[in-house]
């Protein structure tokens, strides 16, 4: 999410790289992209003297190859759904390997300050963007880790299998601050994919896109456009919020949804269902952002969370004390499980209750292992669920761990979200389509 939490690239060690390589594509005239899902990990480096208190930081970035220019250059582009603004490093830093070269491209075509263009309102500028001595237009995004690009808008074409798309709006970006190099070094750009009229679906026209994100072991999907097939489960759909009056804690182009309860096995939390509603200010908001790894609750409903996971794991788990430890800084609640121990016990599934429809997390999902931590046989293991009061964000967040093996549907044209559980390690052959 733009103002928030995403540009994971920007941010601290990357654990595993989601690389999506685009495998056929019809006609944009249609427009529909299957994408296939790989995954690679990547050793994670060794925690400095166990810190008790970890930076906030994403483990899962999501890349998709493309061209772009004239003669195509390749690119790899972290996708996120919570930015609006696609952008490309346009300048070799020491440590930056992959860039757009604009000079080598007889179809990148500057935007002037004086464009509409130039003139749009998003929330990915901290800033307005304004004319720098060339009389171009000058951009700079900001996030939330104190990290930033700034560069020139442009037009530049962009190159399917198939069909070229000229004219996309992007950022060619020249400087940057990074808080982790060596991660932006693998990576040209980033890819916005939220509702803004800059945005990738935006100026696309795609009604819709849909993904499978699998487990680290395991390949998923993504699908750009209208894609039905027999073999997918019923989807169930909960209706996108829209507000029309601007707050300053609202993101409107956010995929928004309504939150109106939580339940831990049956047991709804007893609160209020206006705890889950925006306030006079746009703060609390509910979006599905798969730019964030882990879930986030405000603070109210989180304390609230947690205790009912503890009441109900009081005779199977073995809670971590140590008040000093904050896992990403926003997740308090740890246990310790026995190195001897195979798998995980039994847990409670939780479930979001949107309006419409339910989203149940089980299993695995609900605990993830801290690597490092672990000392006298135990290992750590911190819930899923954090306090978005501690990362200082006034929304509700969920994110794409607890989206694995989903089939998860943006119907950008309907106004809706929808989702089904789904093996998204098994799609391949479904679609005809080599994802190993």
């Amino acid at each position: 999410m733009a103002t928030i939490l995403h540009h994971h690239h920007l941010l601290s060690k990357l654990f595993f790289i989601f690389s999506l390589y685009i495998l056929s594509t019809s006609s944009l005239s249609s427009k529909v992209t299957i994408l296939p899902l790989k995954i690679q990990q990547i050793a994670p480096g060794p925690l400095t003297n166990q810190p008790k208190r970890l930076s906030f930081n994403h483990n899962v970035t999501l890349t998709v190859t493309l061209t772009v220019g004239s003669p195509p250059q390749p690119v790899i582009m972290v996708l996120d759904t919570g930015s609006e603004l696609t952008w490309l490093h346009c300048k070799k830093t020491q440590t930056q390997l992959l860039t757009f070269d604009p000079i080598h491209s007889s179809s990148y075509k500057p935007i002037l300050c004086s464009s509409p263009v130039c003139m749009t309102r998003t929330r990915d500028f901290s800033i307005p963007a304004s004319c720098d001595p060339k009389k171009l237009c000058h951009a700079t995004l900001s996030y939330a880790d104190a990290t930033s690009v700034e560069g020139n808008l442009a037009y530049e074409t962009l190159h399917f299998p198939g069909s070229d798309q000229p004219g996309v709006i992007f950022g060619c970006m020249d400087t940057s601050s990074s808080s982790n190099q060596e991660e932006d070094s693998k990576t040209t750009g980033l890819m916005g994919m939220n509702r803004g009229s800059l945005s990738f679906v935006t100026q696309m026209g795609y009604p819709k896109f849909s993904y499978c994100i699998s487990g680290q072991d395991a390949t998923g999907v993504l699908i750009f456009g209208e894609f039905n097939a027999t073999w997918l489960p019923a989807l169930t759909y909960t209706p996108m919020v829209k507000m029309s009056t601007p707050l300053p804690y609202y993101d409107r182009v956010a995929y928004t949804v309504q939150l109106e309860g939580i339940k831990v096995s049956g047991t709804v939390l007893p609160l209020p269902k206006s705890i889950y509603e925006p306030d006079h200010t746009g703060a609390g908001q509910t979006m599905i952002d798969s730019g964030t790894q882990f879930t986030f609750l405000l603070g109210p409903v989180y304390t609230a969370l947690k205790n009912e996971f503890v009441k109900q794991t009081r005779n199977i788990l073995r809670v971590y004390e140590d008040t000093n430890f904050v896992f990403q800084g926003a997740m308090d609640l740890c246990y310790r499980v026995e190195q001897s121990r195979v798998g995980l016990p039994v847990l409670p599934n939780v479930s979001m209750m949107f309006r419409g429809s339910e989203m149940m997390v089980s299993g695995q999902k609900l605990l993830y292992k801290v690597n490092g931590l672990g000392n006298k046989g135990d290992d750590i293991y911190c819930f899923t669920f954090g306090n978005s009061d501690l990362l200082g964000i006034e929304a509700y967040v969920i994110g794409h761990h607890h989206q694995e093996n989903m089939w998860m549907e943006f119907d950008v044209a309907s106004n809706r979200v929808g989702f089904a559980e789904v093996r998204c390690d098994s799609l391949g052959q479904k679609l005809g389509v080599d994802l190993l």
